[in-house]
Order: structure tokens, then C-alpha cells, then sequence
């Protein structure tokens, strides 16, 4: 069995008296995409800063593609890296192309080679007719895909993505994640945090849920979906203050939140109770998703 790409044990990462990351372990196997979740402040960046060496550790042990994280091998471990931030951090000063065939000097790949891979990954994130223009004249969904062709450059052994499609609209969205599917398929590590449910449903082969700096939940998306919440969701908006009797009981686990009831049905809920005790009520039915067990997981109010 392949050595994974990151081995976490009883990990803990203290800013003065705040935890942010909280005696945790975990792993990520070589060629899946696993994806970290969690409301703000959870400790899912932290854990990246961890794992690309922009932080140390106050507790327990990582190791980073074979290597112990440890100043002595920082420089080893981020030349393996593919780094996709969750702020912009493109040179304004250079072109498409120069800043991809300026970050590979970096790196020490020869011009040659530099300026043939620098075309592949313009020509990948559909950059190509863009290679010459200035950074201030691309377009959010332009600068997030040169990024990620920036993270490409080195042809890295794991792919780091935090919040990557973060305010791009749907159809940029949608392309950043079949190049990412491609990458996967490839062979490619990645590890992904995102606020975007659907995001961490579509790309990833495993998830884990953190909140306040402690793993909740970990499994296989459809795993996750149907021990923590079941098959399907209603959701019943409510004007009245007082809940009908007809649905404080029956074949499923209810949660008011507002003037919305949530019913959440395992697969062998009847409908004919169920359409019985809806009766009259406006309401709507739909499979459960990633993010029904993320709010199950981790509560509906605010997280600021």
C-alpha cells in the first residue's frame, strides 16, 4: 500500500489561549481528493497552513509526502506542492504567460521547458488567447483559473485548494471543476476546503467536517448524507407559530429553524402518512444533500 500523501496524529495548533485546531488525526491517500468543511473559523485554513508550511504546529505530528514537517525540510516539501490560496496573488506587473513562466524559475525548471509547459496550462484553463493581456484587465473567473495553472506549474504530487471557486459565478464555476475532475483522473492528490457543499459533493471522494477545531464527521459523501440526515428532506414554511400536530411525530426526525420545519425521511418512510400530515401545508421535497448534513452537523445560526 502507497505511503499517503499527508498522516496528521493528534494535531493541535494554538494562537495564545485560542485553539484553532484541536488534537486531531486524519490522512489523505495518495490520488483521492479530500475535502475539509467546516463554518468559519473551524480551523480548515489553519490546517492548510499547516500542511504548505506557512505554520507550525504547536502539538502532534505531520508528515507532508514522506517528510516530517519540520523546518529542515519546508523548501522539499513546497517544491511538491501545487498551491491555489484563497486570496488573488498574481504579479499586476507581468502578463498571463510571464507569470506562469516567472513562478517556474522558481522552481528552477529550465526556460525551455518553462515556456512549453506554460502554454499546455494556459491552453488547459483556456488562457490561451489571453496570454499577453495584463492581470487588471482578466476577468475573477480569468485570474482564479491562472492561478490554478500557476499551482500546475511544477507539476506537483498534491494539489492544495483553498476555497478555490470562491465568487465565481456558476459556468466559471462548473469549468474550474472539470479541470480539477481531470486532474483527479490523472491521478493527482488534492486536498480542497470550501464553503460551496455542492462544490465538495461534485470533486471529492472523501469528506471530513470540522468544527471549532475537531473533526465531527468523516466518510464518503453519500455515506455522510445518509447517516446523518436519510434519503430525502422536506421543507415545510410555516406562518402560523404554532407547529401542526400532525408533524411533531412520525417516520422521520424533524428540526424547526424559523419559520421553516425540516422533515428528514430515511428511505423507507411511507408517503401516505407523510402527504396525510402535509396536507394543505406549503412545502417542498427533495433528496438530502452534503449540505443537510452540514447544517445537521454543525447548526443553522450564524458563524461570523
Amino acid at each position: 500500500m502507497a505511503e499517503a500523501a499527508v498522516v496528521a496524529a493528534n494535531l493541535s495548533k494554538r494562537f495564545g489561549a485560542r485553539v484553532a485546531v484541536d488534537d486531531i488525526s486524519f490522512r489523505v491517500e495518495r490520488g483521492e481528493c479530500l475535502a475539509l468543511l467546516g463554518p468559519n473559523g473551524a480551523g480548515k485554513t489553519t490546517i492548510i497552513k499547516m500542511v504548505t508550511c506557512v505554520a507550525r504546529p504547536t502539538a502532534g505530528s505531520l508528515t507532508v509526502l514522506g517528510h516530517p514537517m519540520s523546518q529542515a525540510n519546508h523548501t522539499t516539501i513546497k517544491a511538491r506542492l501545487g498551491i491555489v490560496q484563497q486570496e488573488e496573488s498574481l504579479d499586476p506587473d507581468l502578463s498571463v504567460e510571464k507569470n506562469l513562466t516567472i513562478y517556474a524559475s522558481y522552481f528552477a525548471i529550465p526556460r525551455r521547458d518553462a515556456e512549453r509547459r506554460s502554454a499546455e496550462l494556459m491552453e488547459f484553463v483556456e488562457l490561451s488567447e489571453q496570454r499577453r493581456a495584463r492581470i487588471h484587465t482578466l476577468s475573477g473567473g480569468m485570474k482564479r483559473r491562472l492561478m490554478l495553472a500557476r499551482a500546475l506549474i511544477n507539476e506537483p504530487e498534491m494539489l492544495v485548494l483553498d476555497e478555490p471557486t470562491t465568487g465565481l459565478d456558476p459556468q466559471v464555476r462548473r469549468l474550474v471543476w472539470e479541470r480539477i475532475r481531470s486532474l483527479k483522473r490523472q491521478g493527482l492528490t488534492i486536498l480542497l476546503t470550501t464553503h460551496y457543499m455542492e462544490e465538495a459533493a461534485q470533486l471529492s471522494d472523501r469528506v471530513i467536517v470540522i468544527d471549532r477545531g475537531r473533526i465531527i464527521a468523516e466518510g464518503d459523501p453519500a455515506t455522510l448524507i445518509q447517516k446523518h440526515v436519510g434519503a430525502e428532506v422536506v421543507e415545510v414554511r410555516l406562518d402560523e407559530a404554532e407547529m401542526p400536530v400532525s408533524l411533531t411525530s412520525g417516520a422521520w426526525r424533524s428540526e424547526r429553524v424559523g419559520d421553516v420545519l425540516y422533515l428528514y425521511l430515511m428511505a423507507q418512510t411511507s408517503d401516505t402518512p407523510l402527504l396525510a400530515a402535509l396536507r394543505g401545508l406549503d412545502f417542498t421535497r427533495r433528496r438530502a444533500t452534503l449540505e443537510d448534513v452540514f447544517l445537521t452537523l454543525t447548526g443553522h445560526g450564524l458563524r461570523e
